[in-house]
């Protein structure tokens, strides 16, 4: 029973998530109980642990459910539903899936408010929400995501490297719903290691040994789905295959808070809200030193906030994306309004990318007051960019109205502002994107670099309108390099001292 009298009840916005073959997909757990396992971090990350993160990491906020103050924001009724009136044990062993997807249920039959999960440590499958439904996630408390891929089964509409596939469900989806969140100051930890999901990947680094599976027949399947024009009912992998699922996917969905938690050692992508709308990530932290472990990946989505989140991740902090290829173009909806601020990066790839996968196009996005700081026990760069677009020859789509401010990065970076049409070795092509007005003003980048500057796009499709404004780079390797750029603003730009 809920802990205050709820309202009306409130209406699932389009219904459960079809199957492949339209019907509705409800998941269910594997036999398999989630394991309390921990991850070892290589020495260099262990450093970030003990000293940067500790020092950075930015003061929560009152992590409890929405008002209605700011626009898109959900609200939540004060009614709470705790998972352990419906059995669960936070005894770290016990399966709570069952008890966790009751209590979202009887949340949202009863109008909506905050399912609660109290401190302790529960082991559960994935954990699908509804409309009206925050999970909260107490201070104390540390949600064990199952290792075991059965328990992510049946598979899921969802969208992998940006094309449309069946697969296994996410750690935390929704699809079809509005008014959702995952507050608290509690742990979500995925429990990937390199025992579990990163040796899909196909790598040694991450455990992978000749004879394991991997992705990459499943990887090379699902790009020829998306160039053929599969129908994406056709689509299944799932069961038997090795595309490993992201930890927290809105799917669908409007107004979306995520705030206040901690997500740990997830198995791919960590947030990734997916052809959605009004979503507000705050206050989280991100860490996790997996393979292809984005921070947050807003994909197709509009009006998404990006704020006072930490980012100790393994690939890029923030990357804005918008599909993939020939799959893009068919979904056809871009990433637009996009407002990114007061989060610090304490290691990735780049600060705040926009693609590679951005078929769909790209517009209106706005990154301020970013903090890359330093950690002098770093003997590699901490984040590789701060601004990175990234494409290539036959993506297609555009990048325009892109604006980073307020730059302070005392810490080692590769190429602070990058622009390239050849991400991964990707040279031959006769559809690369538009890509203009791009700014950056108010950098102060103090660490060493090999470019401050980068731009390399192709002669037929020159990048368009670059303004660059009192950027200053102490310690640059090399000249910068601008290849193929019209309408070049430099104000007040300085590398190595010396004006530009």
């Amino acid at each position: 029973m809920p802990r205050a009298r709820p309202p009306a009840t409130f209406p699932t916005l389009l219904g459960p998530p079809p199957g492949p073959g339209g019907e509705a997909s409800t998941a269910t757990t594997g036999s398999n109980s989630p394991r309390g396992t921990s991850m070892t971090d290589p020495a260099r990350r262990r450093l970030l642990r003990l000293g940067v993160l500790t020092a950075a990491a930015v003061p929560l906020a009152r992590a409890t459910g929405a008002t209605a103050d700011d626009r898109g924001r959900p609200h939540f009724p004060d009614a709470w539903f705790p998972v352990t009136d419906h059995g669960a044990v936070g005894d770290g062993t016990t399966d709570c899936t069952a008890a966790v997807r009751a209590a979202v249920r009887a949340c949202h039959t009863a109008g909506g408010g905050h399912v609660l999960v109290p401190p302790g440590r529960w082991a559960t499958g994935p954990i699908h929400l509804l409309s009206g439904v925050d999970l909260h996630v107490a201070e104390g408390a540390t949600v064990l995501f199952s290792t075991d891929p059965a328990a992510y089964l049946p598979v899921v509409r969802t969208r992998w490297q940006g094309i449309e596939v069946y697969n296994y469900s996410p750690m935390v989806y929704a699809h079809g719903q509005h008014g959702i969140g995952v507050t608290g100051r509690g742990v979500l930890d995925a429990q990937a290691d390199d025992t579990h999901w990163w040796p899909w990947k196909g790598s040694g680094k991450y455990g992978w040994k000749p004879g394991m599976p991997n992705e990459f027949a499943d990887w090379a399947t699902l790009e020829q789905w998306g160039a053929q024009g599969v129908p994406v009912r056709d689509r299944v992998l799932g069961a038997g295959h090795f595309l490993r699922p992201s930890f927290v996917q809105p799917h669908s969905c409007e107004n979306v808070l995520i705030e206040g938690v901690t997500l740990r050692n997830s198995a791919f992508w960590n947030i990734h809200p997916v052809l959605s709308r009004n979503v507000t990530v705050r206050d989280v932290r991100v860490e996790c030193e997996g393979p292809n472990s984005d921070g947050c990946d807003p994909d197709s989505c509009e009006n998404v906030t990006i704020e006072r989140v930490t980012f100790a991740v393994h690939d890029d902090c923030i990357v804005v994306k918008s599909g993939r290829d020939e799959d893009g173009w068919r979904v056809g909806v871009p990433s637009r309004h996009i407002r990114i601020q007061d989060c610090v990066y304490l290691s990735g790839g780049a600060a705040v990318a926009i693609g590679s996968e951005m078929s769909g196009g790209v517009s209106d996005v706005v990154a301020r007051r970013l903090r890359l700081p330093l950690d002098p026990g770093l003997d590699e760069a901490s984040v590789a960019s701060v601004l990175n677009v990234k494409s290539t020859p036959a993506r297609g789509g555009y990048v325009r109205d892109v604006r980073v401010t307020d730059v302070d990065a005392p810490a080692w970076t590769y190429v602070p502002f990058e622009v390239t049409f050849q991400y991964a070795g990707g040279t031959g092509g006769d559809r690369p994107a538009e890509v203009s007005r791009l700014t950056a003003e108010r950098w102060s980048v103090r660490g060493h670099c090999e470019y401050a500057v980068r731009v390399r796009a192709p002669a037929d499709a020159p990048v368009d309108e670059v303004r660059l404004d009192r950027l200053a780079f102490d310690d640059a390797a090399q000249d910068m390099l601008l290849q193929s750029v019209t309408g070049l603003s430099l104000r007040h730009v300085t590398v190595n001292g010396r004006a530009q």
